[in-house]
């Protein structure tokens, strides 16, 4: 038999070698393929050639298969069966009666978690979102499939394997307590002053305040680290701790929690985002509606966290 090179062999000659083995006719197998008899047979001619093999013979008007024939189609279905199930287009994804499990990686900003589960839920009540902490090592952990969709700062060289979205750029704001006694004099000499809440994000941006103030000269005050922002608004409302977040992390305490917005007295730097997902999942419905519904209720706490800032005004810092 001779040596099969893998690269020469033309898989719709398998395709024809199947349809042949199931009807045992030429004629049956080039209607059911929609080609000519003359194509049917001149494949079957070449896949002889190539195999070194007569596969089937025409025996009183019926197509009759080798020894080699036998052995070979029930090696061959199964390969053809699976290479049409890859080939196929994803199933489309019904949100009203999936009972998926969806894994996010999204920092746990009060607005983003309540805006974005209240939606999800609304049009798929049977899903299950699972909200896991941020890290670093996520980048993994998506392009392996086990994350569905994660946020972290665009300021690192994106993995291979990655697919991105990057938000818009979030301006950093310093926030107090409405009666806090620096706002009376407000500015760099009251910024470092008082103590400051520092959130403990894992994977957390290179532009941070930290290294904005060490590139000036100066050095803050650190009161307090906490692990979630979701403690940021409770512990400026009850001390004298000042927070520098970008809007979505507080806007929607302002009003509950009876926060002020201040001008940062030194500038800095804004922070962006990256949400990310598996390329090779970029595809699957399931993963798209996920996506769309997360970049679209982030996108909307920044809307609507930016409008309720400028509602609330900026005390601006005094020279």
């Amino acid at each position: 038999m001779n040596e099969i090179h893998l690269h020469r062999l033309d898989l719709n000659l398998l395709v024809t070698f199947r349809a042949l083995m199931k009807e045992r006719s030429v004629g049956r197998a080039a209607e059911k393929l929609g080609k000519t008899p003359s194509a049917v047979s001149h494949a079957l001619g070449r896949l002889r050639d190539q195999l070194g093999d007569p596969l089937m013979v025409n025996v009183g008007g019926t197509m009759q298969p080798s020894p080699y024939a036998l052995d070979l189609i029930e090696e061959v279905r199964p390969i053809l069966r699976a290479i049409e199930r890859a080939v196929q287009p994803p199933e489309p994804f019904d949100p009203a009666s999936s009972h998926r499990v969806f894994r996010i990686a999204i920092p746990a900003i009060p607005a983003i978690v309540t805006e974005t589960f209240s939606r999800a839920l609304e049009l798929a009540p049977n899903i299950s979102l699972e909200w896991v902490p941020t890290a670093t090592q996520n980048y993994d952990k998506v392009v392996e499939g086990q994350i569905d969709i994660a946020m972290n700062p665009a300021d690192t060289p994106l993995p291979h394997g990655i697919s991105e979205h990057i938000l818009k750029p979030m301006r950093r704001y310093t926030f107090a307590r409405a009666d806090h006694p620096a706002l009376a004099h407000w500015s760099r000499e009251e910024w470092l002053k008082w103590p400051h809440i520092m959130v403990g994000m894992a994977g957390a941006a290179r532009q941070t305040v930290e290294e904005r103030v060490a590139q000036i000269g100066v050095e803050r005050r650190i009161g307090a680290r906490i692990p979630e922002f979701s403690g940021v608004a409770p512990l400026l409302v009850r001390t004298n701790l000042l927070a520098n977040q970008v809007a979505v992390a507080l806007a929607d305490g302002l009003e509950r929690f009876g926060l002020r917005v201040l001008q940062p007295p030194v500038e800095l730097p804004d922070l962006t985002f990256r949400v990310y997902w598996s390329t090779r999942l970029a595809k699957d419905p399931g993963n798209i509606w996920l996506r769309r519904l997360v970049l679209e209720s982030i996108e909307k706490v920044q809307r609507e966290s930016e409008a309720q800032i400028d509602r609330a005004g900026v005390l601006p810092a005094r020279p």
